[in-house]
């Protein structure tokens, strides 16, 4: 009352003057794409160094935050490579005294084409995404007094090779940038390999090849190929049709849901214990459809589902065999018993 209400009180927004304690206005939208998943990327709207984060979903975001809600670690390790931010510096703007790089969403996100990686580079970029989120919270949980913007103005000195002032090494101590440089250098390397590119291309070059990729995929949305990022979600009900080739028969996938469906975990670790179970109780192949009719909901969790089998995959303990379109998971160890 002391201090939001008289500034409320002669704001243009009737919600604004009316629900005067209340933060903010409900956003439907970002609540609704937030639903079941536990955490979401966010970058600075307008920052000196472009990073991403990956945030709780118990942190509300604000008008200076970019909020991408996409809770992989895959999708956060792209943006944070040399390739994203080359192509966000480039399409954003600039704002202030410092002219800060700005990342609009609608110049620096929407258009950037992502890579199309093999499972073992998929994973490899995620596993890189998550050192590198984690490094960054561990530091400021040890020494809250570091910053994000101090870690990358260290960062950016060491990449130049500028010598360290007597400050710069003491916070340096803590900030731990040297760690912080191999991550993103590995990082880097990654997915350029998974472009199929060569790490060494310059700034130019990187541009003009993710333009004509550009390029490439509105063809390919024109040709009705889209490559949805969260498909469960943005594309729920849609059915993806292929050219059948005359006197070839795609497999079917029949999908049985069970009488009590169960609900899906949130948490990560969860998610992967249930899936891992359920494979290795019930034997069988299993779609990532069938997977999914056996939740509450589960249309919406297919792509966790997914990265998940990958990840199971990956361990060794599930083994993927593919007809037409239709990829079928089993566990490991009951395939080699039989």
């Amino acid at each position: 009352m002391d201090r939001v209400l008289p500034a409320r009180k002669v704001n243009n927004r009737k919600s604004y003057r009316e629900n005067w304690w209340i933060f903010g206005e409900p956003r439907p939208q970002l609540r609704d794409a937030l639903e079941g998943q536990t955490r979401y990327i966010a970058t600075p709207l307008t920052a000196k160094h472009r990073f991403f984060c990956l945030l709780s979903t118990e942190i509300v975001p604000d008008q200076s935050l970019v909020t991408i809600t996409l809770d992989d670690a895959y999708f956060l390790g792209v943006l944070s490579s040399e390739v994203h931010v080359v192509w966000a510096l480039a399409a954003g703007g600039r704002l202030g005294v410092g002219n800060d790089p700005r990342y609009n969403k609608t110049r620096c996100f929407d258009p950037f084409p992502f890579p199309d990686p093999t499972s073992e580079q998929k994973q490899k970029i995620r596993e890189l995404g998550e050192r590198l989120d984690a490094h960054r919270k561990r530091v400021q949980a040890q020494h809250p007094e570091v910053t994000i913007t101090g870690m990358y103005n260290l960062l950016e000195k060491l990449r130049k090779g500028e010598a360290f002032s007597e400050s710069d090494r003491t916070y340096n101590d803590k900030a731990l940038v040297s760690t912080l440089k191999q991550i993103h250098d590995e990082l880097d390397i990654a997915v350029f390999e998974a472009y199929g590119w060569q790490p060494t291309l310059s700034d130019e070059e990187i541009l003009e090849r993710l333009v004509k990729l550009n390029g490439d995929r509105a063809e390919e949305e024109r040709n009705g190929l889209i490559r949805w990022l969260r498909p469960e979600y943005q594309a729920p009900g849609e059915v993806k049709t292929q050219q059948v080739l005359t006197g070839v028969v795609e497999p079917e996938e029949t999908i049985i849901a069970p009488v009590e469906q169960k609900p899906f975990p949130k948490q990560p670790k969860e998610q992967l214990a249930t899936i891992r179970d359920l494979l290795r109780t019930s034997g069988g192949e299993w779609t990532i459809a069938q997977i999914a009719a056996q939740f509450k909901g589960g249309g919406r969790y297919k792509g966790a589902i997914a990265e998940n089998l990958e990840r199971l995959e990956w361990f060794g303990m599930l083994i993927v065999r593919e007809e037409g379109q239709i990829k079928r998971w089993q566990f490991a160890e009951m395939q080699q018993a039989s």
